[in-house]
């Protein structure tokens, strides 16, 4: 780290301190060649994830998009915000832990279904019929007996 006062490119750390809930880290420096003192932010460098839509188009991810996508989905149904934003945290998180920087929006949709699965089988009818784009009653009902099968069969 260079010293902001004579510039030389060695320091010594004094003292360190998390900040912002643990999200930054504060280091007191002390530089070796002039001796003052100057403070440096650590943070964790976020490298952002493009999405590739439907029509090739490209936007970074933004999860206010996928909570508000999932919150219609749950409209008038029995399942809390917290849950709804743990599941945007998971699908965050594993965009975030793959290698790959661009993800396909069909992607995102997909993981999201089958979160909400497992947690509310009418919001994820819901979210299915907009993110499918069932074109007639015929996949709709489909997709109703896929999960009606699934059901039976983890009955038995």
């Amino acid at each position: 780290m260079k010293c902001p006062y004579c510039g030389y490119s060695e320091s010594r750390v004094v003292d360190s301190r998390p900040t912002d809930e643990g999200e930054r880290i504060r280091r007191r420096r002390e530089c070796l060649k002039c001796g003052k003192r100057f403070t440096t932010y650590e943070i964790i460098e976020n490298v952002p994830i493009v999405v590739i839509k439907k029509d090739k188009s490209r936007e970074t991810f933004d999860r206010s998009k996928l909570l508000n996508g999932l919150l219609r989905a749950c409209e008038k149904r029995p399942v809390s915000v917290d849950t709804l934003e743990r599941i945007v945290d998971e699908i965050e998180n594993l965009l975030q832990n793959s290698l790959d920087r661009e993800i396909s929006s069909q992607r995102i949709g997909t993981y999201a279904m089958e979160k909400l699965k497992s947690v509310d089988e009418v919001a994820y009818v819901r979210f299915a019929s907009v993110y499918r784009q069932f074109k007639d009653i015929n996949s709709f009902m489909d997709e109703l007996s896929k999960i009606i099968n699934s059901k039976g069969r983890s009955q038995q």
